[in-house]
């Protein structure tokens, strides 16, 4: 037999030897591997307890399913899916014990991460035609379900799902609180629609859900009223508990006319922001922390002698940066007839903040410009995208009570605090 071992593989245009990234792709296999079947026989021993009438353990580890790739973000990694079977027979299908993976889902081809990637490359101007050679520096030679023809059906894809989230009916949510702000892209849209107007909600399970986005004009009432309205007439007709924004009148005017019962609870942030900017720069620290005492303090008239403080201590001087503060104190405040452990959530609007700060920095350099139509895809999928790790409001069994009408007096519920001044 010839002896090949003299044959010097020559290295192909355009491909990349990492070996680095072959180790970690390695490792992160057996790692996965591993995560995947102790993952299964900790949902197999929740069940250990149950036997059959012979006395056979009921749901047993059943094998594993056949080898498919994941594209990941150090390339493809083959996994193989852990099987659980429920092996009584007597009782109807919908009863069975059925496993399903957290880590690995049914039908999962890419990685999360990379499901954000995918609409940003297409977004941001790679063609289709560029697709597979950009994703091929990023994930490697061999990258399987992420060809132009599948990306062409993900877009595709992306568009109905947009169109169906548009459509869904809304008769059976509510959201106990809201956030809204206006977010200005900086790209060049057509015509002049820069403003993306977002709403996110808390569930009465502490969920935080994207509600609904616009693209206006401007941040004006009437963008606003255009996007309640739509809302409105899907089935959202209770109102929030409380909506939080910064100090676009837009959206206080349409709120007010569409769900009036909602209160009012301007963003720190901002406010902050706003109030900084009529003090010299040299003055900001001091003045930041002094601001910091009034929404930090324990209770409502505690922060309005914090507020007190501050109007003597600034306006004679600065009277414009006190009149800033004071014309908005009780809507500043509201946020301490509501359960203290939803504070930290309820004095700023960051949550979209946040949020867009991915989508604003994908768009920030973009070349050509940006239909309406691509925007809102491209701000539902990364919204979509991001949601994912949303995490629920501290807090969350206080939601049902707000719901039941409990008044609650600086972050306790008022029946709560009388039990405790009983006691």
């Amino acid at each position: 037999m010839k002896d090949d071992s003299t044959i010097i593989h020559l290295r192909q245009p355009g491909l990349v030897s990492d070996p680095l990234t072959e180790i970690a792709r390695e490792g992160a296999q057996r790692m996965l591997a591993a995560a995947l079947k102790a993952e299964a026989d900790s949902f197999v021993e929740m069940f250990s307890h149950e036997r059959l009438p012979d006395g056979r353990q009921r749901v047993v580890r059943h094998g594993v399913g056949p080898e498919r790739v994941i594209q990941t973000g150090i390339g493809p990694i083959t996994v193989q899916r852990q099987k659980v079977r429920d092996r009584a027979a007597d009782v109807p299908a919908s009863a069975k014990v059925r496993f399903s993976s957290n880590i690995l889902p049914r039908w999962a081809r890419r990685s999360r991460s990379l499901d954000a990637l995918l609409p940003v490359l297409y977004l941001r101007g790679v063609s289709m035609g560029d697709l597979q050679e950009a994703l091929t520096a990023l994930l490697g030679p061999e990258a399987p379900n992420l060809s132009p023809g599948v990306i062409a059906r993900l877009i595709e894809a992306w568009q109905e799902e947009h169109g169906r989230w548009q459509r869904r009916d809304l008769s059976a949510r509510r959201y106990v609180y809201i956030w809204a702000d206006g977010v200005y892209l900086q790209a060049r849209m057509e015509p002049e629609a820069e403003c993306i107007l977002v709403i996110i909600g808390a569930t009465p399970e502490g969920k935080k859900e994207l509600i609904g986005f616009h693209v206006g004009a401007r941040e004006s009432a009437q963008s606003w009223r255009e996007l309640l309205v739509d809302l409105k007439a899907r089935g959202l007709t209770i109102s929030p508990e409380l909506a939080v924004a910064d100090g676009a009148l837009g959206f206080w005017k349409a709120v007010d006319e569409i769900y009036p019962a909602t209160r009012h609870q301007r963003c720190w942030f901002h406010k902050i922001s706003n109030i900084l900017g009529k003090f010299p720069k040299s003055m900001a620290a001091a003045v930041k922390a002094d601001l910091q005492e009034i929404h930090h303090a324990e209770t409502k008239a505690a922060a309005r002698a914090a507020i007190n403080l501050f109007n003597e201590k600034y306006g004679i001087k600065y009277a414009r940066a006190v009149a800033c503060l004071t014309k908005d104190e009780e809507a500043l405040l509201a946020f301490y007839d509501f359960p203290a452990e939803h504070w930290d959530h309820l004095r700023t609007s960051n949550p979209i903040e946040s949020v867009f700060a991915t989508v604003r920095h994908r768009t920030v350099r973009t070349k050509g410009a940006l239909s309406q139509k691509t925007v809102k895809i491209m701000v539902f999928t990364l919204i979509r995208a991001a949601s994912k790790t949303w995490r629920r409001l501290k807090g969350a069994n206080q939601l049902p009570r707000l719901i039941e009408g409990v008044k609650f007096v600086d972050g306790v519920a008022s029946s709560d605090a009388r039990e405790n001044r009983a006691a």
